[in-house]
């Protein structure tokens, strides 16, 4: 695992170089992107989702689309659409941005469901469907979604099977003071540092790296102790939706990929603790009565988390 590992770290200082402080959410990004997930980044405005999605996109290589999401925006924007050419008396079909390697989705509450839901079979499958027909997606197909919690005029909040199609989600947060001194330097000039990024990878680089974590070993009592997880949720009375079966098979992995990306061949206890967070919260559903005293799904999968025995792991022979 050390080439995922080298891999890894080349696409971190890269990303880095631009993206300052909070080395964490690109690891969690890689993470993503190994399993063939995508990403959600849901936090208030101006602390650079839009950026580190840029960054990620122009390390991995590969064709980038951006979609800026408007309550006008119809899903033949996001697919494609065919032109009749009056000189030739035919149709052209103009594609869509969606076929293309890495896509952002910039405020994707801002779209309405029937434009929400076009996205959801290239989610899914890899494919879409336009005019009759099916379409395969370029590989790696990953999808990059922001959303802006504190805004609710004019946007559509996405349904929960939606919100089960992101492999994870989180919240960049403020940066500290340091990162964010290093911000304000960083645009003294004209040039933005982004504009100079230069790709470390490639599509087939990436496709080798996804193929390459299914290796990667998980023990019997891992996965007990995954789905011990996942049952806490289906049984919590608390909750109105547990995790579904896609949720188990995310948290699975995403620890056979976060291993690799720390250059171990086998997955351990912590490996699935450190990403149960990010990939289970937006996949369950807390009862009213509970978000009406404080309680959040980051609380509820910690407290989970904290109510179970660590299988103790050795690493295999």
């Amino acid at each position: 695992m050390q080439d995922i590992r080298a891999w890894a770290g080349a696409v971190t200082n890269a990303v880095g170089s631009v993206f300052f402080g909070k080395p964490e959410h690109i690891e969690r990004f890689l993470v993503a992107i190994l399993c063939r997930g995508h990403v959600l980044i849901e936090d208030v405005p101006g602390v650079g989702k839009t950026l580190l999605a840029r960054a990620i996109a122009r390390a991995l290589g590969g064709k980038f689309s951006h979609i800026q999401c408007t309550p006008d925006l119809l899903p033949s924007d996001v697919l494609g659409v065919s032109i009749y050419n009056p000189r030739t008396g035919e149709f052209t079909f103009r594609q869509g941005p969606v076929i293309t390697n890495v896509l952002l989705v910039d405020e994707i509450n801002r779209a309405t469901p029937r434009t929400q839901s076009a996205l959801l079979e290239a989610m899914a499958e890899g494919q879409v469907s336009v005019e009759g027909k099916s379409m395969t997606l370029p590989a790696p197909f990953f999808l990059m979604a922001t959303q802006s919690p504190t805004e609710s005029e004019g946007t559509f909040p996405l349904p929960e099977v939606q919100k089960d199609r992101f492999f994870l989600s989180f919240s960049l947060g403020y940066p500290d003071e340091e990162s964010e001194s290093r911000i304000m330097l960083s645009q003294t000039n004209e040039a933005r540092p982004i504009d100079e990024m230069q790709p470390v990878s490639g599509p087939q680089t990436v496709v080798n790296m996804q193929e390459a974590i299914l290796e990667v070993y998980v023990d019997r009592r891992i996965q007990d102790y995954i789905m011990g997880i996942i049952s806490k949720t289906r049984h919590d009375s608390r909750l109105t939706l547990g995790v579904s079966p896609r949720g188990s098979l995310a948290l699975y992995r995403g620890a056979q990929a976060l291993a690799a990306l720390r250059g171990r061949d086998f997955v351990v206890p912590e490996d699935v603790k450190e990403i149960a967070r990010p990939i289970l919260s937006k996949r369950i559903l807390i009862k009213t009565e509970h978000t009406a005293k404080g309680l959040d799904e980051a609380k509820v999968v910690d407290e989970i988390l904290g109510s179970l025995e660590v299988p103790g792991y050795q690493e295999p022979a």
